[in-house]
């Protein structure tokens, strides 16, 4: 019963043209499903580039700190016992950040095994902003205060600072902010189905991420 059917579209040439339509067909479906692949991975791409580019911003943490200084310098003579003294007393207020700009961050995306790669973060940048009253000030006609003293003062000053923001926690509290802000890189890769690399190594989870980042 197939046979003579088959035979007779045959002999009218329809045959031809039902195999024809199954072909192109066939490729019209397989082009469509390529295109489609293709612009999820670069709508995904965008969206990351998009997400990240948010996310690149100056993270800073403030704080103020207080110095007493008392200079003082001695200009000795051929003399003995005969001196030219000047000293100081020096009070700094000073206003201090410290801030990541995360517009540095660079990252590497690989968009067919959906990996980010986080290449490079930036270091903390301090910025210190001290303002100096001077009291008790007094000198000599052979030893007056210079424009070099002014600048030793300023070196000591801004040195012990620098002391006391390391031994503070304006640092730990400014990289906590860092962690805070690439987390959200992790969250978007992980809701997107997608795998976020620092330094060779996965990165799973807030913790993963604050132990490369300390190494």
């Amino acid at each position: 019963m197939l046979i003579p059917i088959v035979q007779a579209i045959g002999r009218s040439g329809k045959l031809l043209y039902i195999i024809v339509f199954f072909v192109i067909g066939y490729f019209v479906f397989q082009f469509f499903t390529r295109k489609s692949e293709t612009s999820t991975i670069e709508y995904d791409t965008n969206l990351i580039q998009v997400q990240i580019k948010n996310v690149g911003k100056l993270v800073v943490t403030e704080g103020h700190f207080a110095e007493v200084l008392t200079y003082k310098d001695k200009k000795e003579t051929y003399i003995p016992g005969l001196s030219f003294d000047k000293k100081a007393l020096v009070v700094i207020n000073a206003d201090v950040t410290v801030g990541f700009d995360l517009s540095k961050v660079t990252y590497d995306i690989d968009a067919k095994n959906k990996i980010l790669t986080i290449t490079n973060i930036p270091k903390e940048e301090i910025k210190i902003s001290p303002d100096f009253k001077y009291y008790d000030t007094e000198s000599s006609t052979f030893n007056e205060f210079t424009g070099e003293d002014y600048n030793k003062i300023n070196k000591i000053a801004r040195a012990n600072l620098a002391k006391k923001i390391e031994k503070s926690t304006l640092k730990t509290n400014a990289q906590n902010r860092l962690l805070s802000e690439l987390s959200k890189m992790l969250i978007l890769t992980n809701s997107m189905g997608w795998t976020l690399s620092y330094k060779g190594n996965e990165i799973k989870s807030d913790k993963d991420l604050q132990l490369n980042m300390v190494n």
